[in-house]
């Protein structure tokens, strides 16, 4: 979250998901906000493992449910600098729902969010600008809240391997096993089968 009127909020206010969703939606229809989120996985002991921060307990909405770090592309994500460009694949995947300027902006936001959530790079700190290294960024899937929402996300999973972040973690995250088999992504790539089971538990009653 960059964009000035949005720094009084929490880092997970703008999650997919988020505490925003527990009002009933308007009369009028809510145009979906674009979002993302970057799921970061490792091969742990007993297979995949992805990032996940637990929600507080004391939450009306949603309380206690792993999530996975994001939130709403921002106007500067847009305009940001980027170590490196999003692969051809994923790319792609991205501009079957959006043009070629919010396919990057996309990246970038998950990759801020990252940051911002965790205190983990995907890329290079250049003072206080991030500059993220979209070429390790994979495409997942997307997800669009319902239309019975007050507030709805049009939300783009993207994927990446651990290694390619550094730093340490600031939030209460952790590693979760995920326990069915990896398979591989659509560049070919391995990854893990389960993370839509994972990715379900962040996103309860999408579509």
């Amino acid at each position: 979250m960059t964009d000035a009127h949005h720094r009084h909020e929490s880092p997970t206010e703008d999650n997919p998901g988020g505490t925003a969703e527990i009002r009933r939606a308007a009369t009028r229809s809510v145009t979906p906000r674009h979002a993302a989120s970057l799921i970061l996985w490792r091969e742990g002991r007993q297979g995949p493992e992805v990032l996940m921060g637990l929600r507080h307990a004391g939450h009306r909405f949603m309380p206690n449910v792993l999530v996975f770090p994001g939130g709403r592309v921002d106007r500067a994500d847009h305009r940001a600098k980027a170590l490196s460009e999003l692969p051809d694949v994923t790319r792609t995947c991205l501009e079957r729902q959006a043009p070629p300027s919010l396919a990057r902006a996309i990246g970038i936001a998950a990759a801020r969010e990252l940051e911002e959530e965790t205190g983990l790079v995907l890329g290079r700190q250049d003072g206080k600008r991030l500059l993220p290294d979209l070429a390790v960024v994979e495409y997942l899937c997307r997800a669009v809240t319902p239309p019975n929402r007050f507030r709805r996300f049009n939300a783009r999973f993207l994927i990446a391997p651990a290694e390619a972040a550094h730093g340490s973690c600031a939030a209460p995250v952790s590693w979760r096993s995920c326990a069915i088999s990896a398979s591989r992504t659509p560049s070919g790539t391995r990854s893990p089968a389960s993370l839509p089971r994972c990715w379900r538990s962040s996103a309860a009653g999408w579509r």
